[in-house]
């Protein structure tokens, strides 16, 4: 059978994806996350070793390292380069480029034995499952219905969240331009539209879930970002 152009997109973006674990994988295989190295550091190892492992430097947002309290800022915020410490809490969010198609990928990972910090980072792929599980069985939801679901188990796990949305679009590189006043682009609530619908070149649209947890009285968080209507392969 001769594969559509949507299979073929599907494909592309699970491939994507497939390789951005396999770099995440890498960076833990290594032992690049550990006390002492700089956030803006790592950052630029895990680059070097993007374009070790599969030839790219591309990255279609900024590269993300954060750990300790600057867990805690949002995706548009840019606090000053920090330093990992010996029992931190560290997140890696990442947009690699591979083959003109779009990944984004986000992890959390804990150095040391801090329960509360693990407890969170435990809490972050549980939370995002469960978002998953709405958008599957909800077939006609909106944006602003699945920022709703997902803000509110955030808040029942007893969590902050400090973003607009949960989520955005993604395809091939560059995909279309995510402006202020393209809300529909979003998982956000003014964004009433369908998630299940085509874009304006009648593609298909695909979509990114993202859980941003944040602990404010203990002064940090978590981030955890995949594929969310596409399965992984």
């Amino acid at each position: 059978m001769t594969p559509t152009a949507e299979n073929v997109r599907v494909e592309s973006l699970q491939e994507a994806e497939r390789k951005a674990r396999q770099l995440f994988d890498e960076v833990v295989g290594r032992g690049l996350i550990v006390p002492g190295v700089g956030e803006r550091e790592l950052s630029d190892q895990i680059r070097d070793l993007a374009d070790e492992l599969f030839g790219t430097r591309r990255f279609w947002h900024k590269r993300i390292v954060r750990a300790g309290a600057h867990t805690m800022s949002p995706y548009a915020d840019n606090p000053p380069d920090g330093v990992i410490g010996a029992d931190d809490i560290v997140f890696l969010d990442f947009g690699p480029i591979f083959a003109e198609w779009e990944a984004d990928f986000g992890r959390t990972y804990v150095l040391g034995d801090d329960p509360a910090k693990h407890r969170l980072a435990d809490d972050l792929p549980r939370i995002w499952e469960a978002g998953r599980e709405y958008f599957v069985t909800h077939p006609n939801v909106t944006g602003a219905e699945m920022f709703s679901y997902v803000t509110g188990l955030i808040d029942d796990a007893g969590y902050g969240h400090p973003a607009e949305h949960v989520g955005h679009l993604v395809g091939e590189f560059p995909h279309e331009r995510i402006a202020g006043d393209e809300l529909e682009s979003y998982l956000t609530p003014p964004n009433v539209h369908p998630m299940r619908r085509t874009d304006a070149a009648g593609r298909d649209c695909h979509w990114i879930l993202e859980v941003h947890l944040v602990d404010r009285q203990r002064g940090f968080g978590g981030f955890y970002e995949q594929l969310l209507d596409v399965p992984p392969t």
